[in-house]
């Protein structure tokens, strides 16, 4: 929280909650800005971290096959409209040598989403820095999540789900690879 103005947002929400017509010194809400002020520091807490860091501690070995960590539960903030998404990562790599821990990948996958975001960049920051930061020889990257700037506002569709992929290396050059991680990935 070191590069938040927590002050600053503080002030915002209570700009706010007066725009829309509320006394932001109300006894409901005479605390609320404070509250959305350290949300919003959570929330956007892997805007000034480095991802790759967890990805620095390996482990060598010969393992030459795919690695997949599926369901990975993930939340975001939708740049477009500061509205929550949230969903689930599926991250798969086939190592070269070494292989990292499996929260590491959760890891990368939380700091990248606590950012203002869209889904299509978050799931390649992920594929990006699993296939720099690990050398793997590939790498296969899918996100299923639910937006409420498109279940709550706007188009107010609920049950919908984006998904998104994002392949590196011979998870994309190799059919037959990409085809099996494509299968591990979406096994339910």
């Amino acid at each position: 929280m070191k590069n938040v103005d927590l002050d600053r947002i503080e002030n915002a929400v209570r700009e706010i909650l007066s725009a829309v017509g509320e006394n932001p010194d109300r006894e409901g809400l005479k605390k609320t800005p404070r509250r959305v002020a350290k949300m919003y520091a959570e929330l956007f807490s892997g805007l000034h971290l480095d991802p790759c860091r967890h990805l620095e501690t390996f482990f060598t070995e010969t393992y030459d096959e795919l690695v997949v960590l599926r369901d990975i539960a993930f939340n975001s903030m939708c740049e477009h409209h500061l509205m929550p998404f949230e969903g689930k990562a599926h991250v798969a790599y086939l190592p070269d040598g070494k292989v990292v821990g499996l929260s590491k990948m959760a890891r990368v996958v939380d700091e990248f989403a606590h950012r203002p975001q869209v889904q299509e960049r978050l799931t390649t920051q992920i594929a990006d820095s699993m296939i720099k930061c690990t050398a793997a020889k590939g790498v296969a990257v899918v996100l299923e999540a639910t937006h409420t700037c498109m279940t709550c506002r706007g188009i107010k569709k609920s049950g919908s789900v984006m998904v998104t992929s994002s392949v590196r290396g011979l998870c994309r050059s190799d059919a037959r690879t990409r085809s099996e991680v494509m299968t591990l990935l979406h096994k339910k």
